[in-house]
């Protein structure tokens, strides 16, 4: 999705393709809350891709879904299986969704040459391997093989360039965005293109790090931007505020005060 001028480039949606009988790899996120002892807190984001499950499922895809969870460190943790969001997609679906016990390799390849038209199955925790996060091109040529197609309908980690979200699309001809990213990106367009006035933007997360682009364009585009989350004490500190043992990302006390410059003159 780029800018060019003032006109958002077209994309294409999962209904432009044809899926009908194919395997499709459906990258999901389902990183959701969870307890100590393994229940899920929050289904909002399982739920949140139930739209385009239920389109895929009537065209009769073998539909594989590909997430992480928490941060493991680059191997199998089992407090960071997917397990509990199978049991729980199973059941919003009322049906059956098998785990695979990894996301690469034999073993997950024929549970995928298995499949029949209508199956959904789950691959198990991305970040089990630390090719992921690298984006390396040899791991996303392995999740590639196992489908024909490819969806992305996870708009939480689509800024960032792993292998399950940007390496692996280049090994598909047919690619899309799913109904959850199609409408954000929509959306999105909308409020950068023609906005409502006053556009104010809630903005959290535990880093400054991975948002600073964003919240440089944002602050360019918005008439109020409220950072909330972990990032806020980067900012905080940068103003001379003390925040004793919070979070803050101490290389970018300089560009949290340069961004809050630039807001200030813009007012």
């Amino acid at each position: 999705f780029r800018r060019e001028g003032k006109k958002a480039m077209a994309f294409k949606s999962i209904d432009q393709l044809d899926i009908s009988g194919k395997r499709v790899f459906l990258r999901v996120d389902f990183n959701v809350p969870m307890d100590k002892s393994g229940n899920i807190t929050d289904d909002t984001r399982i739920r949140a891709v139930l739209p385009t499950l239920s389109y895929a499922l009537s065209k009769n895809a073998k539909i594989i879904l590909a997430s992480h969870l928490g941060r493991p460190k680059g191997k199998p943790e089992p407090e960071f299986s997917l397990a509990p969001a199978a049991r729980r997609l199973g059941e919003l679906l009322k049906k059956e969704v098998k785990l695979a016990p990894d996301c690469v390799g034999p073993e997950v390849e024929k549970m995928v040459a298995a499949m029949k038209p209508g199956d959904v199955l789950l691959l198990e925790n991305l970040r089990f391997h630390r090719e992921e996060e690298k984006n390396d091109p040899g791991f996303a040529q392995a999740l590639a093989k196992l489908a024909e197609v490819y969806v992305n309908d996870a708009f939480a980690v689509s800024h960032r360039a792993h292998a399950s979200v940007e390496g692996v699309t280049k090994f598909f001809k047919d690619k899309a965005a799913g109904y959850l990213l199609r409408d954000e990106l929509h959306y999105l367009g909308k409020v950068m293109e023609d906005p409502a006035r006053p556009l104010v933007a809630l903005i959290g997360g535990a880093k400054v790090s991975g948002k600073l682009e964003v919240l440089q364009n944002l602050a360019l585009r918005v008439d109020k931007l409220i950072i909330g989350g972990g990032m806020a004490f980067t900012f905080l500190k940068s103003m001379g505020i003390e925040v004793g043992k919070s979070l803050v990302e101490e290389d970018l006390l300089k560009t949290a005060k340069e961004i809050l410059e630039g807001a200030n003159k813009k007012g």
